[in-house]
């Protein structure tokens, strides 16, 4: 199956002011192929990875909540790094996706909604694209409830701009005046790094690494 056009579903519900509802229907229209996914990674994302590796980041003894979990990759990554790892998405389609691909895994997969559940806390959060692909209006609420989940550190991976361009189409990149919503949560930014992938064309990223101010003095 080739990727579904998901265009008519977003529209549809960002209409009826409703930012998310439209990736459950995305998730079950895809039918269990992942190919039909565009947002999809082959495997952990690899900005993930690599900050973890270069960082040497231990989850033994820690939790850990992924947001918006997608097919789980980034959650079972995070497990084999020790993390007891909760990962939740809005799409029950995704939930039960993840569960079939990783049958016996220590990750708790639940069914939330970011602008709707209080999110359980976490020593470690990992926010990946999930922001980017929210209308701009509806990101500073999904800064503070992603902030009120982090105990010590959180993980950002977003694409990056520094203004708003016209014409600009999903996933919308977020600004440095958008992601200043965690540091007005009490979050303390401890590392900012700006870089191309390896895309073609390559896209702009931000990597964003922040600590609870409390256990960061």
């Amino acid at each position: 199956m080739s990727e579904v056009n998901f265009k008519p579903l977003q529209e549809k519900h960002w209409q009826a002011g409703d930012p998310t509802g439209w990736f459950e229907p995305a998730y079950a229209q895809a039918n269990g192929d992942r190919a039909a996914i565009p947002w999809a990674e082959k495997g952990i994302n690899p900005h993930l990875a690599e900050w973890a590796e270069r960082v040497n980041l231990a989850g033994t003894g820690r939790t850990a909540l992924v947001i918006g979990c997608g097919l789980g990759d980034d959650a079972e990554y995070l497990a084999s790094r020790g993390f007891a790892v909760t990962a939740f998405d809005i799409s029950p389609t995704a939930i039960a996706w993840c569960q079939e691909r990783f049958p016996g895994s220590t990750v708790q997969y639940v069914v939330a909604d970011l602008f709707a559940h209080a999110l359980p806390p976490a020593d470690f959060v990992l926010e990946a694209h999930t922001l980017q692909a929210l209308p701009r209006p509806y990101r500073a609420s999904a800064v503070a409830a992603i902030s009120a989940s982090v105990q010590g550190q959180l993980l950002v991976i977003c694409r990056g701009c520094d203004v708003p361009e016209p014409g600009e189409t999903i996933p919308w990149p977020l600004t440095p005046e958008e992601l200043a919503g965690f540091a007005a949560a009490g979050l303390l930014q401890t590392s900012f790094e700006d870089f191309e992938d390896d895309k073609q064309p390559p896209r702009r990223r931000f990597r964003i690494e922040y600590n609870r101010q409390s256990l960061a003095r």
